[in-house]
């Protein structure tokens, strides 16, 4: 920039469109209906330029919203969009993550000429799958639920009532679905007037121009970062438990080479796309990698595109991480991301070592219950587990960690709304991996089911522990138990009234070698 001012101009901008930001997300969380949106903040808004570059994420859900800055631009390229345009989707290979989350986009326009679109991004518990809480254990997307490629869900201010009717006949609570949808709706409403009315003030010109500084000083921020790794190549590889459906101990390789201020994230030599419902679209994947990246970079990096030019992610098609159609991914968006990160931040740890945690819980301890007929409910929740320590801390206890942040629901609202009872609700002590630095230790919740239903779990780290690092010990392996008996780590189950299912997440790994008592 050639001022001072001008530095400050760019500030305060870059402070204003991440704003617009969180104001669609304050919007979208009090107008939903459903607790995974209300509650637990399952959701990410992001708003992207006339191209589909990503210009400003509020601080959401990472698998959100890097999955969406990698998929935008083909996206938005393929359609003829006008003012008050609206296009839903869930497609996990064109553009998705997985089906219950569904992304809306609306464009922005100023004086007939498109500006910029805004997104939001929120998970539906029912999505039209046959088990509750549609995370079934899979072996194709199209036994997960409904499938959405980009379709007009408005089209100049009006509702496509075709497509609304098709989304609410797939769902058995559609009452919440049109709640939750209206929801996003209003929240991209919000998020294009308050966009119309920043470009406005300064002109569309100005505008780009103002992202174009944007992205470049993101772009100096990244480059400077990676000069700060030393050249070379890093090689790493961590093992999935499983996929539901009898693969086990299933590979993911990386190789980290970085050159230049340049880095590309080689998975050749991951297995090939699974049976199960681990399997990624190549935008899941690449949103881990830079999720890594950008946690190196420095507070002050702005959440756009220019942050992530430097880093390329090589992935070949058909394997685990660039899966293609028809492969299930219902878990993949969930627990395959955060192994992929726990494989970069692995490769990244022999290049700093004095920068890189411990593997974290791994998992995001997945929950999908619920029951059909007159009384049928449907609910999903994601479990906090212990976070991996550091050369300079030990890790905290029960937090979501790395592709996630949602929150878990609070036991009042979970009890309200279900016919659910939580009997036990804490700290899992001694979790943590024993290290100079303790790993961070994991949770138990306790459900007890007041009437019949049917649950189905998608955890990891049950079989492969969270690794420590610099010779600590590794973090506690996860349990799931159904009235005392263990459960497989994917696994669907017939719950009948006083039955009580017990989750404990694993704990994070340890950093160091604990100093002789």
């Amino acid at each position: 920039m050639g001022c001072a001012m001008d530095v400050v101009s760019l500030s305060l901008f870059a402070s204003r469109i991440n704003a617009v930001c969180e104001e669609m997300g304050a919007l979208l969380q009090r107008a939903a209906f459903s607790p995974n949106i209300r509650d637990r903040l399952d959701f990410s808004c992001a708003v992207f330029d006339a191209g589909g570059e990503l210009c400003a994420q509020a601080a959401h859900i990472p698998v959100h919203l890097g999955s969406m800055a990698y998929a935008m631009r083909d996206i938005v390229s393929r359609l003829e969009w006008r003012a008050g345009d609206m296009v839903v989707l869930n497609d996990p290979f064109l553009g998705g993550t997985h089906l219950p989350d569904v992304t809306v986009i609306a464009p922005v326009f100023l004086q007939s000429r498109l500006a910029a679109f805004v997104v939001n991004r929120a998970h539906h518990a029912d999505i039209g799958a046959e088990s509750p809480g549609s995370m079934p254990i899979s072996s194709s997307m199209y036994e997960e639920g409904m499938v959405l490629p980009p379709t007009w869900l408005m089209r100049e201010g009006r509702m496509v009532d075709a497509v609304m009717e098709q989304m609410l006949a797939a769902t058995t609570h559609p009452v919440i679905m049109r709640g939750d949808f209206a929801a996003q709706v209003s929240a991209n409403q919000l998020g294009g007037q308050r966009l119309q009315a920043l470009i406005e003030k300064d002109g569309l010109q100005m505008f780009a121009s103002r992202l174009q500084a944007l992205n470049d000083y993101a772009e100096r921020l990244a480059a400077e970062t990676l000069r700060q790794i030393p050249q070379g190549e890093y090689d790493f590889e961590d093992l999935m438990d499983d996929d539901g459906l009898g693969h086990r101990d299933i590979p993911i390789k990386a190789r980290v080479s970085v050159s230049g201020g340049q880095v590309t994230v080689d998975f050749r030599g991951t297995t090939e796309q699974v049976a199960g419902n681990i399997n990624c679209p190549l935008s899941v994947t690449a949103a881990a990698v830079y999720y890594v990246f950008r946690c190196l970079m420095p507070p002050q990096t702005p959440a756009c595109a220019g942050s992530f030019r430097a880093i390329r992610v090589l992935a070949p098609e058909g394997c685990l991480l660039n899966a293609q159609r028809p492969a299930a991914t219902a878990a993949g968006n969930v627990e395959t991301s955060t192994r992929v990160v726990d494989v970069v931040l692995g490769a990244l740890a022999q290049a700093l070592p004095d920068r890189i945690p411990a593997a974290s819980h791994g998992s995001m301890n997945n929950l999908a219950m619920g029951a059909r007929g007159e009384q049928g409910w449907d609910y999903y929740e994601t479990l906090a587990g212990g976070m991996g320590a550091g050369p300079r801390t030990d890790g905290l206890s029960a937090v979501q960690t790395h592709m996630t942040n949602t929150l878990n629901t609070p036991v009042e609202v979970l009890e309200r709304s279900y016919p659910l009872r939580i009997t036990h609700y804490g700290i899992r002590r001694h979790s943590g991996g024993h290290g100079r630095r303790r790993g961070g230790d994991g949770l138990v919740r306790e459900y007890e089911f007041l009437a019949p239903a049917q649950a189905t779990l998608l955890t990891e780290r049950r079989q492969h522990a969270p690794w420590g690092l610099a010779g600590a010990e590794a973090g506690s392996r996860g349990h799931n138990s159904l009235n005392g008996e263990l459960l497989a780590g994917k696994q669907s189950v017939s719950l009948a009234a006083g039955d009580r299912l017990r989750i404990e997440t694993p704990g994070g790994g340890g950093w160091g070698k604990a100093k002789a008592e």
